[in-house]
Order: structure tokens, then sequence, then C-alpha cells
């Protein structure tokens, strides 16, 4: 009795020291993921057993998005997940989604999952109108996204109507034009043939390269007023703060660059940016909601953090990520070229086969022609003989014998021809015999190759988030280097090559671009031009650059160049080189007032 009843005992204290979960639904741009959470969770906990779960490292970039009441918040790594204004109904449902975008794609997404997240969030920005697409740069970015999907072009599997089902531009550009789907895929198809060789994460690199210029890429906006009631649009992003009439997203009226940013804060609703220079003006503004505050406040942070960051050396988790990265990209390239290599001894193996068939056959047509031929000379003999038999004459006689004597040559030389070509018919069997062998033995090996397995997955190393405090402050930690004659010299040379490269790409792209615009332009509606179209039309007139905000990217090019090459020449071991000193040829460090927060 006592035993059951300790045991009863034992029972319920297991069952009371059980922790209680709730659901948690998380959707990514291409799956969901549900996951069981302790009630004790905060948003960190939750954060990264996601990402452990995607295999992501680059952390730094991505968060969980809910909605309340129609605002867009994004959940508080140090805050429990369950005290967040979410639906209490489970599951509880987040998007995990870019919170934060790069200056450039190309340079800073290391791994291939962030590349395809970002690849697959920005493009159904761009299919959602939430990012303003030309429409011959939307018929480039789809040739890029039907190679990332489809592979390289094959006409005899690539059909027309291949694209049908297919959502590859916005809405708004299909109704511009008096063009079919099928002429829209012609165009599309067109780009995409000449894509031939790219793998998906280069097909998906350079669609966001393309993307990453486009004016509304990355720009969170916000409705604003400033001290006089005007209705503006501000927006956050990667450069910066920049302020926008609202009947104009594409052009910033004013901007203010991260470095250039002496000091912001806010109080309840009202919000204050204080410029690095004095001589320009205090620029004050106010939100709807405190919690429309709060999010522009977290957005600066995150940019912030991650502007002064770009401008640093690479950590050694960092430099790590991108040595792993250049050498699986590596044992990809020589992967490819072996399947290459394999794939072209089959062809060939096959070519060889298809041409010993064809001579073959010819063999045996000539083997038979000459069959007949000497049938028709033994015929002609036979009648000659009969003839021979009934002329009388000696003379009749001597003619006729000599035409046999010729004849009976002929019929020699044609049976040794016959009798050569039969061995040579003979030789070319054997020889066919030695090229289906081979044939065998190349699809053979190239079976063992396709089916051999593919590198291990390196385990993720989830990287700590920077801290979420409600305020930051813009101080920029000193940047300087000890340069010698020869590194200038040779990084002077290298820029120099890249900005030809560069160059030369941009005016290919460019023209092609023009051309397809060119070609368009006559099966246009203007009736149906929207807001977005004639701004961006008048920009394209007057001149101006289509990459977003050119004058910050170009004051900050060279610096940026100096600093990227500095970051990966050193060794791991060698980063004390970058430690500030007292050289004459280091730069000063630039001072950075603090960016306060204070609520009431």
């Amino acid at each position: 009795m006592a035993g059951a009843i300790a045991s009863r005992m034992s029972f319920s204290s297991l069952k009371r020291k059980q922790p209680k979960t709730f659901t948690v639904r998380i959707v990514t741009m291409d799956a969901e993921m549900e996951f069981n959470c302790e009630m004790k969770w905060k948003g960190k906990d939750l954060f990264d057993l996601v990402c452990r779960t995607l295999g992501l490292r680059e952390t730094w970039f991505f968060g969980l998005q809910y909605t309340i009441k129609d605002t867009v918040a994004w959940l508080k790594m140090d805050k429990k997940v369950l005290d967040h204004d979410v639906s209490k109904e489970e599951p509880v449902t987040f998007h995990f989604l870019a919170k934060f975008y790069p200056e450039n794609a190309e340079e800073e997404l290391v791994q291939e999952i962030t590349q395809h997240l970002f690849f697959l969030q920005v493009k159904k920005q761009i299919l959602d109108e939430k990012i303003y697409c030309p429409p011959e740069a939307s018929v480039l970015l789809a040739s890029y996204a039907v190679q990332a999907k489809y592979g390289d072009y094959d006409p005899s599997v690539h059909k027309r109507g291949f694209l049908a089902q297919e959502e590859l531009l916005p809405k708004r550009v299909i109704n511009l034009y008096q063009m079919t789907p099928e002429m829209w895929e012609e165009r599309i198809t067109a780009w995409y043939a000449e894509h031939r060789g790219r793998a998906r994460d280069e097909a998906e690199m350079e669609y966001l390269k393309i993307a990453q210029d486009l004016e509304m890429y990355g720009v969170n906006y916000f409705a604003i007023r400033n001290k006089k009631g005007t209705e503006l649009l501000l927006g956050v992003d990667a450069l910066g703060l920049h302020i926008y009439d609202p009947e104009n997203r594409l052009t910033p009226k004013i901007s203010f660059p991260w470095n250039e940013i002496r000091n912001i804060s806010y109080s309840d609703k009202e919000f204050t940016i204080k410029p690095l220079d004095k001589k320009i003006d205090v620029f004050k503004f106010n939100s709807s909601k405190l919690r429309v505050n709060k999010l522009i406040l977290q957005l600066c942070i995150g940019n912030h953090d991650l502007f002064m960051r770009r401008r640093k050396a690479d950590s050694l988790e960092v430099q790590q990520m991108k040595a792993q990265a250049r050498e699986e990209k590596a044992r990809k390239q020589m992967e490819r070229q072996r399947l290459a290599r394999e794939k072209q001894m089959r062809e060939e193996a096959e070519r060889t086969r298809d041409e010993l068939e064809r001579r073959l056959l010819q063999m045996k047509e000539e083997a038979t022609m000459a069959n007949e031929a000497l049938k028709a000379a033994e015929a002609e003999q036979e009648m000659q003989r009969i003839k021979a038999t009934a002329i009388r004459t000696e003379e009749e006689k001597r003619l006729m014998e000599q035409k046999v004597l010729e004849a009976e040559v002929l019929a020699l030389k044609m049976a040794e021809e016959s009798e050569r070509r039969a061995k040579e018919a003979d030789q070319l069997k054997q020889d066919l015999q030695e090229a289906r062998e081979a044939e065998r033995r190349a699809k053979q090996k190239l079976l063992e190759i396709a089916t051999k397995p593919t590198y291990p997955p390196m385990n993720p190393i989830p990287a700590p988030l920077p801290p979420d405090i409600p305020s930051f402050n813009l101080i920029g930690d000193s940047l300087s280097f000890d340069f010698k004659d020869t590194d200038m010299k040779r990084l002077s040379m290298e820029i120099e090559k890249e900005k030809v490269e560069y160059m030369e790409k941009s005016k290919h792209l460019q023209e092609q671009l023009n051309e397809l615009k060119t070609e368009i332009e006559a099966l246009k509606l203007k009736e149906r031009e929207t807001a977005l179209d004639i701004l961006h039309n008048e920009n394209s007139d007057r001149g101006g650059s289509s990459s977003k905000h050119n004058t910050i990217k170009k004051g900050m090019f060279f610096f940026f160049v100096l600093f990227c090459w500095f970051s990966l020449k050193p060794k791991a071991e060698d980063l004390s080189a970058f430690e500030p000193s007292n050289s004459p040829c280091r730069a000063p460090s630039p001072e950075w007032p603090s960016l306060r927060s204070s609520s009431r």
C-alpha cells in the first residue's frame, strides 16, 4: 500500500516538472516549420532555433516579423516570446524575413542559403510592386529567375508555352503594353538563352546585383509630418535616412547618410535628427504612433551598426565563412567541369558510333552494287560466248576471243574489289563493336560520378546578433592603415582594372536594356502609366543615374574599396596590424556623438 502511494507521488512530481510548451509556426519565403517552445523562452531562443534549422550563420540580416493592428513589428531578442503583443491562439505565427539589407550583395552575402532567401524576398517585393522596377529591367530579372529555376536553356525541352504558368513580371508592366503572354515569353526566353552555364546561386546573385540598384530596394517607408504639419515620407535603409514627397518614392528631397548624422533622438511621437555639420538645421518630425517610433529606432540601430561594421576589418568568424564559401565554390566548379567533360566524352562516343554505323551501311550498299555488277558481267560474258560460237569467220572468232579476254580481266578485277570491300566491311563491324564498348564504359563512369555522395554540410554556428537596446551611439572606431608604395601601386592597378571591367559590363547591359525598351516602346499604352512610371521616365530624360543614391555611393566608393582590400589581405593572426598608431600615414578617427532615445 505504502509502495503504491509512493509511486503515485513520484509520478505526480515528475509530471509537474515537465515544462509547459506552446506551438510556434515559422513561415519562410519557401517553407513552413512548426516548433514546440517552452513558455519561458525569449525571442533569441526561438530565433537561434530557426537559424540552426535552416543552417544559417549570417543571422544579423534577419528577424522574426509579426503584425499588430496593421503595423509591422519584430520579435525582440531579450523579451519573452509570449510577452509580445501576439495572438495567443496556437500556433503562434511569425515570418522569418530579411530585416536589414546589404549595400553590396555580392560582397556581403556569403552563404548560399542567405543569397537564396534574399533572392526570394526581393523577387516577391518586385512582383508585388513594393519595389518599382522599369519594364526592360523586369524582363532581364525574369530571365535570371528562369535560369535559377530551370537551369540551362534547351530548345528540345523548353518549348513554347513552358512559362505560361510562371509569375515573372509585375502586373503593372503587363498592363502597360499591348503584348500577349507569348510575346513576353519570347523576349524573356531570348535573354534566358544567353545565361547558359550559370548555376542557380550565380543566377540568383546576378538578380540581386541588378535589383539592388533600384531606387526603392531595401527602403522602409514611414508616414511622418514635419513641424509645419506637411505630410512626408521617411525612408530608412542601409545608407542612411531619406525624406520623400508622398507622391514620389523614387527621389528623396533630402538625405542624411549615417556618417553625417550626429544624433538621433525621440520623445513619444517626435523624432529629431541632428546632422554632424552644425551649419545644417536640425530636422524634426512626428509619426502617427509610438509603436512606429520604436520600429524606426530599431531599424536605425540595426542599419547604423551594419554601416559601421562594413567599414571595419572582417571578424574572424566572417573570414572563416568567406574562406569556406570560396572552397565550396571551387569544389562545385571542379565537379561541374568534371561532369561537363564526361558529358562531352559521351557525346563524342555517340557521334563516333553514328559515323561508324553510317559508314557500315554505305559499305553494304557498295558491296551489293558490286555483286550486281559482277552478275551482270557474267551474264554478258555468257552472251558473248554464245555469240562467238555462231561466228564462222576466223576474224570474227579472234575479235570475239579478245572481247572475252577483256571481260574476264574485268570480272577478275571486280571480284578482287568485291573481296577487298567485304574485308573492309568486316573491319568496320569490329570497329563498331569497340566503339559501343567504349560508350558503355563512358556511361558507366558518368553514372558513378553522378551518384557520388555530396560533401557533408558544415555544422551551422549561429552568430550572435547585436544587442537590442533602446538607444544607440553613432561613434565610429578609428580605422587606419600603414600604406606602402608597392601596396598602393598594386591597389591602384586592381581598382582601375575592376573599374574598367565593371564599366564594360555595365555598358553592355545598358545597351541590351535600351534595345528592349526601344523595341517595346511602340506597344506602350500611355494612358495606363502610373505615377512611378512617369517619375522614372522624367528621371531618365534628365539623364539621371539609375543607381540608387548615386551621389552617396560615389563619395564612399574609393574609401570602401580600400577597407575591403586591406580586410582580405592579412591573415587572422596578423590582424594586429590594423591597430591604431601615431603614424603620419594614418587617418584620424572621426568623432561620432551619441544617438540616444529619451522616452517619456
